[in-house]
């Protein structure tokens, strides 16, 4: 739980002393009360993020409130292990009731514990692959994947993982059996198979698992000779930190795949990912910078390219997304609810995952801007969809939406919307 900070609550204090502005007129623009903040200048109550954010905005501190907050975790993102691509045996194990289980073992530990089951079989041949055989895998891995990331959408990770896990073990096998270019264009497949189960991995909340596999994914497109997607790997250890409200560390991650060795779609979502960490530390200007890279990087990014695109395939204007998602945590959610208007108004109906995902943010952005029966308004239909997908990083954003939510909570539409809202908020993932 956050700590009371004198520090903290004396520079708030003489920040709007300058700003010439009264308690009661700061209240009004944060939407907090007048008595809330008033233990918090006198170091009494120990101040949100959320607040923090709000009150950084409205007075231009520039980020240096949100600095005088103890971060809410000290732990670095974690490192995956590294590996290659036929160090180890995969081990599944699927449970009829719902739970399942996946092992990546040594091959030296499998052959001494030995193996015991009632179907046991043998995939590879001492005879290469005919080139038939590798091209009509890749054309219906291809397609397969088309349908994954859009079943994605609607439905939670574990339903998916497990074949797609199966998928990716198939492709790899298959590409030590036929020829180079064959190969090459397998493992690029295997590789985009398997960032896609580490991110489906990543939002059932399990950090290290998602590094893993962003791990293999970097190994597979590797063994394949496409060394970019080492880059992409450091993006997604900056998601991490940004659900972690690590903002230096995002940042920092970020900026490291933004080389110009790397393809320009790695280098814009780089950039965006960088934006959305200095929007965590209230830096403004720096964060527009980096949104106008991005787009910039998007621009000039080749769509015909033979492997599916990495990163999200359901925004039609990313950018524009990712914006109104930084507003948010820029403590300008008046302006963020807007953009998120507009953005979520071209995300097809099918999109649910990606629906959900901005819809919650959307409403929290008019939550915090005191809007409270458009908030309710926006987040009642996304309930059900919130429940299908499943997502740790959406309930992140759902607790924030109750936290502000329940301040208000005489108010009609938070009374109707509440308790369901809470059960939601407050249910593990996977």
């Amino acid at each position: 739980m956050p700590q009371p900070s004198t520090e903290f609550g004396e520079e708030l204090r003489k920040r709007r002393l300058e700003a010439g502005l009264s308690l009661t007129a700061l209240s009004g623009s944060v939407h907090y009360s007048k008595a809330q903040l008033s233990k918090v200048e006198r170091g009494l109550k120990a101040p949100s993020r959320d607040l923090a954010r709000l009150c950084d905005a409205a007075l231009g501190a520039g980020g240096a409130l949100l600095a005088l907050l103890a971060p809410e975790t000290t732990d670095p993102p974690v490192d995956p292990a590294p590996g290659h691509v036929h160090e180890e045996d995969w081990i599944m194990q699927l449970s009829p009731d719902g739970p399942n289980t996946f092992q990546p073992v040594g091959r030296r530990e499998v052959v001494g514990a030995g193996v015991a089951s009632l179907m046991a079989w043998r995939s590879d041949s001492a005879a290469p692959a005919s080139p038939a055989t590798g091209a009509g895998m890749l054309e219906a891995s291809r397609s397969l994947f088309t349908h994954y990331r859009r079943l994605g959408q609607t439905v939670a990770p574990g339903l998916l993982l497990p074949v797609l896990i199966a998928q990716t073990h198939t492709l790899r096998e298959l590409s030590a059996h036929c020829d180079s270019g064959t190969r090459r264009h397998l493992l690029a497949l295997g590789s985009r198979y398997a960032e896609y189960v580490g991110w489906l991995v990543q939002e059932t909340g399990d950090e290290r698992a998602a590094l893993w596999w962003t791990q293999r994914a970097v190994d597979l497109a590797a063994a394949g000779g496409d060394r970019a997607l080492a880059g992409y790997a450091l993006v997604r250890r900056a998601l991490i930190a940004l659900y972690r409200d690590d903002a230096e560390q995002t940042v920092a991650l970020a900026r490291r795949a933004q080389s110009d060795a790397l393809p320009p779609r790695i280098r814009g979502l780089a950039a965006q990912r960088e934006a959305q960490g200095h929007a965590l530390a209230g830096d403004h200007r720096a964060c527009l910078h980096a949104l106008d890279r991005a787009r910039a990087l998007f621009a000039r990014q080749d769509d015909g390219a033979d492997e599916p695109v990495i990163g999200t395939m359901h925004l039609p204007d990313p950018v524009g997304m990712v914006t109104g998602w930084c507003l948010v945590d820029l403590g300008r959610p008046r302006e963020a609810g807007e953009e998120l208007d507009r953005q979520l108004a071209l995300v097809g109906v099918d999109a649910i995952r990606t629906q959900v995902r901005y819809g919650v943010r959307r409403a929290l952005a008019y939550a915090s801007a005191g809007e409270i029966d458009r908030a309710c308004d926006l987040a009642a239909p996304l309930l059900d969809g919130v429940k299908a997908v499943d997502s740790a990083t959406v309930t992140t954003d759902l607790r924030r939406l109750a936290r502000t939510l329940a301040r208000h909570a005489n108010h009609p539409s938070v009374r109707r919307l509440g308790p369901r809202l809470g059960t939601l908020s407050h249910q593990s993932t996977i």
